[in-house]
């Protein structure tokens, strides 16, 4: 059942009109599309001089937002729009929003969950595989004629088997070990709160988790909780026979002490589907064969695509006609 909002939100009888919705940045393009013809709704603008004429000019009446998850409604955005009431944002992530301000000020958020479980999980399947087995740099080995030219490709990483730390045993981390356990992986993993009806061993903290495992998986959500939460300290216990897989946030791994790892050989290598700085990856890591990088295509299918805009849709529909969301963060 759909949750209900805020009280002050549920006091907002009056109908919600299109120049009362505001898009905010890029969107999938089925969700972009319905926001104009069904909706009708503002689009806030690239420039900062239209951005400035249309927040003075509507600002106030704004009360419903749409964005993504790189795309957030931020603190500067959301103190301009003071009768904000919902934040419709399409993706599990919300980082990019000023959560704390929302709390505060009673507006409601809904994200996208579960529908991008799987592609999410397999991703990381995807990032284990190549990076353990070098699968990329063994393709490039065949397209620059190395392999036609008579020379061996070095030998790589048994991916089966091998002692693998979840660190964030959310959906998307749960959907991951499952998968591995069909390699025969032993899986551990380091949670805000341990799990008891999981039967994978727990660790208190990142470090020891890393510590304890030669593969460490990145789940985590991100946001400010976890910045940084993959330091330099979690990267010295990975060890230099270990390797890293994060399909969470950049933010969550320090990135220049990652890079520094990765250069020095203190860990064995990495697969990342997300950075720091999107959509520019770190220059140093462009050469590295032990490196495999990925555009953030976590999700990205056409199928789980699909799913996330009708829930975002769907959230948007329920909050107009009832003041609800149907997959409200908690």
């Amino acid at each position: 059942m759909p949750t209900q909002t805020s009280a002050a939100a549920q006091e907002q009888s009056t109908p919600i009109t299109g120049e009362q919705i505001l898009r905010v940045g890029p969107v999938n393009p089925t969700v972009a599309e319905s926001l104009k013809e069904e909706f009708a709704t503002l689009v806030l603008p690239d420039s900062s001089a239209e951005r400035a004429a249309l927040l003075a000019s509507h600002g106030e009446q704004i009360r419903v937002a749409v964005c993504s998850g790189r795309f957030g409604v931020d603190s500067e955005l959301m103190a301009q729009l003071p009768n904000l009431e919902a934040i419709i944002n399409f993706g599990v992530g919300y980082d990019a929003t000023d959560t704390q301000q929302a709390a505060e000020r009673g507006i409601a958020i809904s994200n996208t969950p579960d529908v991008l479980n799987d592609c999410v999980a397999d991703t990381a399947l995807g990032l284990y595989l190549s990076t353990l087995r070098s699968l990329g740099a063994a393709e490039r080995f065949v397209r620059d004629g190395s392999w036609a030219s008579g020379q061996n490709f070095p030998l790589a990483t048994r991916a089966s088997g091998k002692k693998v730390g979840i660190l964030g045993l959310g959906r998307i981390g749960q959907a991951i070990a499952t998968r591995l356990e069909a390699f025969g992986c032993e899986i551990h993993y380091h949670n805000r709160n341990q799990k008891p009806e999981v039967s994978y061993q727990y660790h208190s903290s990142a470090a020891q988790l890393a510590a304890e495992t030669e593969v460490l998986i990145v789940a985590a959500a991100g946001g400010p909780q976890s910045a940084k939460l993959v330091n330099r300290e979690v990267l010295s216990a990975v060890g230099p026979q270990g390797f890293i897989i994060n399909i969470a946030r950049g933010t969550v791994i320090d990135e220049q002490a990652l890079v520094q790892a990765l250069l020095s050989g203190e860990i064995a290598g990495a697969g990342l589907d997300v950075f720091e700085n999107e959509p520019n990856a770190p220059s140093e890591l462009l050469e590295l064969d032990n490196v495999v990088l990925l555009p953030h295509l976590g999700s990205g299918t056409r199928e789980t695509r699909a799913d996330m805009a009708s829930l975002t849709l769907e959230n948007l529909r329920a909050y107009l006609t009832e003041r609800k969301l149907i997959t409200p963060i908690s």
